[in-house]
C-alpha cells in the first residue's frame, strides 16, 4: 500500500517511475506492478475532486504502465502481462472496444480512461471506463513526401542525416580518407537493414562499446531485443497457455544480444528455429504462422592491438547451434563491428536530425515496397551456375541498402541518361558491393565449417543491359 500511495503521487513523472521499477526488480515479486496498478485505480477517487481533473490525470495512465513493463523492464525480466490483463478486464470497463490486439502485441498502445464521479449502479467505488483506444502511432508518414525530401540531399548528406537520427555524431566516424569514412558510416547504418527489408537475417560481431545493443533496442519499436541468454518456444514463437505470439510474429526484427551465451536446449525449438530461418514459417501444435521478421545475432569478439579480429573463423564465437554450415548459410550477411569506431560521450549527436520515431515508421512502411528489388533484376548480372542462396542474399541486402540510401529511386525509367549512369555507379559502390562483401563473409564461414561449400562467391556485377530472371 505504501508503494501504491507513492505511485499515485508520482506516476505523472515517467522518469521517476522508471527509476523506481528498476531499483525494485519485478523478479522479487512478479505481481508488484499489477498490485500497484490495481491500488492506483481503486484509490484514485481520494486524489481527484472533479471529473476534468481526473481526465487529465488518468489519460494515458495504462499506456505508461505498459510502456515501462514491455519496453523498459524486458532487460531485467520477461514480464508476463497476463496478470495485468486480468486486473484491467476485472476493474476497467471496455464497452465495445476490443482488447484482443493489446493482448497479442507488444506494440505500445494509447488507452484513454475516464473516472466516474458518480458510479453506475452495480459498479464498485473507483469505476473506470475506457473511452478511446488506438495503437500508439505518434507520427503519420507520407512516403511520397519522404522520397521527394530525399532529393534535396546529396548521398553523403543523407548518410550523415541517418547517422544523426540514430543518435550519433557523423563527425565521430573518421577514416583514413573520405571513402574510408563513408564505409565506416555505412557499416554503422547497416544495423537498420533488418528494419527496412523483410526477413533479413544477419550477424554482427565486434568489440564492446560500439552501440550494438543500444541501436537495436532504441532505433525502432518494431525491433525486439532478446537479452536473457536463452529462449523457449513460448518466448520466441507462441505461448499456448496465454495464446500470445512471440516477437518473431509481432515484430519486424529480433535481435539476440550477447549471442555467445545464447542457447536453445529444446530440440523441438531448435528445429523450429532452423525452419523459420529458411522459410519464415513455424508450426506449434495446431497453430501455424508465417512472418517477415528478420533475425540478428549480436556478440562481442576480442581484437588485436591493430583493432582487427584474430583470424577469419568468426563462427567459433557463436554458440553450438550456429556452428552448422546449413544453418549458417541461412544468414544473408555479416556486419564487421570492428569497422565501427568505439563510441564515446563526444559521439552523441546534439542538433537537428530526422526524428527516429518517424524514421522507424518510414522503414516499417518501406518493407512492403517491392519496386526496389526490381532494380537489382534489371541491372545486376551473374552466371547461370551461381548459387541461388548467394544471389538471393545479395539481392536482399542490396535492396535494403537501396531503400535506405535511395528511397526516391524506385525505377530507372524516367531518369535522364546522365542521372541513370550516376545512379548505377552509386548503386554498384554503395548497395551491391557492400551486399557482396557481407554475404562473402557468410560464404567463408560455411566453407570453413564444411568444405562442400565453395570458398569463392559467384560473380555478380552491374550490367545495365542485363535482363535477368526474377529472384
Amino acid at each position: 500500500i505504501n508503494n501504491s500511495i507513492w505511485f499515485i503521487n508520482n506516476f505523472s513523472n515517467i522518469n521517476v517511475i522508471e527509476e523506481f521499477l528498476i531499483t525494485n526488480p519485478v523478479s522479487e515479486n512478479r505481481y508488484m506492478i499489477t498490485g500497484i496498478v490495481y491500488c492506483a485505480l481503486i484509490q484514485l477517487n481520494d486524489k481527484i475532486s472533479e471529473e476534468n481533473d481526473c481526465e487529465k490525470i488518468i489519460e494515458n495512465f495504462i499506456s505508461i504502465i505498459l510502456y515501462l513493463i514491455s519496453e523498459k523492464m524486458n532487460k531485467y525480466i520477461l514480464y508476463d502481462l497476463s496478470s495485468l490483463y486480468s486486473i484491467l478486464v476485472k476493474y476497467v470497463s471496455f464497452g465495445n472496444k476490443s482488447f484482443e490486439y493489446l493482448e497479442s502485441s507488444n506494440i505500445i498502445e494509447i488507452i484513454k480512461l475516464f473516472f466516474y464521479k458518480v458510479w453506475p449502479e452495480g459498479k464498485r467505488k473507483g469505476y473506470v471506463n475506457m473511452i478511446s483506444y488506438r495503437p500508439f502511432r505518434p507520427l503519420k508518414v507520407d512516403l511520397d513526401y519522404y522520397e521527394k525530401a530525399r532529393k534535396g540531399f546529396s548521398l553523403f548528406e543523407w548518410v550523415d542525416a541517418i547517422v544523426a537520427s540514430m543518435g550519433y555524431d557523423p563527425d565521430a566516424f573518421i577514416g583514413a580518407d573520405e571513402d574510408d569514412t563513408m564505409k565506416k558510416k555505412l557499416e554503422f547504418c547497416s544495423r537498420l537493414l533488418i528494419a527496412i527489408e523483410p526477413r533479413v537475417n544477419i550477424i554482427e560481431l565486434g568489440p564492446k562499446g560500439t552501440g550494438k545493443s543500444y541501436c537495436y533496442n532504441n532505433n525502432s519499436k518494431y525491433l525486439w531485443l532478446l537479452v536473457n541468454g536463452g529462449t523457449t518456444r513460448a518466448e520466441m514463437f507462441y505461448n499456448r497457455s496465454t495464446r500470445q505470439y512471440g516477437p518473431l510474429k509481432t515484430h519486424d526484427g529480433l535481435g539476440v544480444d550477447e549471442v555467445t551465451t545464447f542457447d536453445i536446449k529444446d530440440n523441438e525449438v531448435r528445429s523450429m528455429f532452423k525452419g523459420y530461418l529458411e522459410a519464415g514459417k513455424a508450426t506449434i501444435g495446431n497453430v501455424t504462422f508465417a512472418s517477415k521478421c528478420g533475425i540478428c545475432l549480436l556478440g562481442n569478439i576480442p581484437l588485436s592491438e591493430q583493432m582487427l579480429p584474430y583470424g577469419t573463423d568468426f563462427y567459433r564465437y557463436l554458440p553450438g547451434i550456429f556452428r552448422e554450415s546449413a544453418l549458417m548459410d541461412r544468414f544473408h550477411g555479416f556486419i564487421q563491428g570492428w569497422k565501427i569506431p568505439r563510441l564515446s560521450v563526444g559521439s552523441i549527436y546534439e542538433g537537428w536530425a530526422i526524428n527516429i520515431e518517424y524514421l522507424s515508421e518510414i522503414m516499417h512502411s518501406l518493407r512492403t515496397c517491392s519496386e526496389y528489388g526490381k532494380i537489382f533484376d534489371e541491372i545486376v548480372s551473374y552466371d547461370a551456375t551461381a548459387d541461388l542462396r548467394d544471389v538471393k542474399a545479395v539481392k536482399k541486402l542490396a535492396t535494403a541498402y537501396t531503400k535506405l540510401l535511395f528511397p526516391h529511386i524506385k525505377t530507372l525509367s524516367g531518369l535522364s541518361e546522365a542521372d541513370k549512369l550516376e545512379f548505377i555507379a552509386a548503386y554498384e559502390k554503395y548497395c551491391l558491393a557492400p551486399a557482396i562483401e557481407k554475404r562473402g563473409i557468410i560464404r567463408l564461414q560455411c566453407h570453413l565449417l564444411d568444405k562442400e561449400y565453395p570458398l569463392e562467391m559467384p560473380s555478380l556485377y552491374v550490367d545495365s543491359s542485363a535482363n535477368q530472371m526474377q529472384i
